[in-house]
């Protein structure tokens, strides 16, 4: 299995709501970073899968109805995947929806997620958060 594979795997796990799957294709000790200006950038970095979980995955699920990442495309660089796809959800605290592009820079260490980046169109989501 490349690790596009895992990439692909992650995010039909995160589509289903297995989440244990998700974390469980991460490094113990994962340094994942959400964009520069983005809601859940105010821990950056998150280190480990369960400050993930309770950083980001807890909160987009408790602050979303609907959250989905629907990736378009993942690149195969070896150690490093890129994805490229959108964001969809609306925010519950306002009511908006979003659909914002997104990227995502996976690297590798061990056949695990040793990092993740996240780069996202941070005004549509500004625009859906902010009442």
């Amino acid at each position: 299995m490349s690790n596009a594979d895992v990439i692909r795997g992650m995010y039909a796990a995160f589509g289903r709501g297995d989440v244990p799957a998700v974390l469980g294709a991460m490094a113990p000790d994962i340094v994942w970073n959400e964009a520069e200006n983005f809601i859940y950038a105010d821990n950056n970095p998150y280190l480990g899968p369960e400050a993930v979980l309770h950083g980001v995955f807890a909160r987009l699920g408790g602050e979303w109805n609907g959250f989905a990442v629907k990736a378009e495309d993942v690149i195969d660089g070896g150690d490093s995947v890129v994805s490229t796809g959108r964001y969809v959800g609306a925010y519950k605290a306002t009511g908006k929806s979003i659909n914002a592009q997104f990227v995502h820079v996976w690297k590798f260490k061990n056949g695990k997620v040793a990092s993740f980046q996240q780069y996202v169109d941070t005004l549509a989501t500004s625009r859906a958060t902010s009442a």
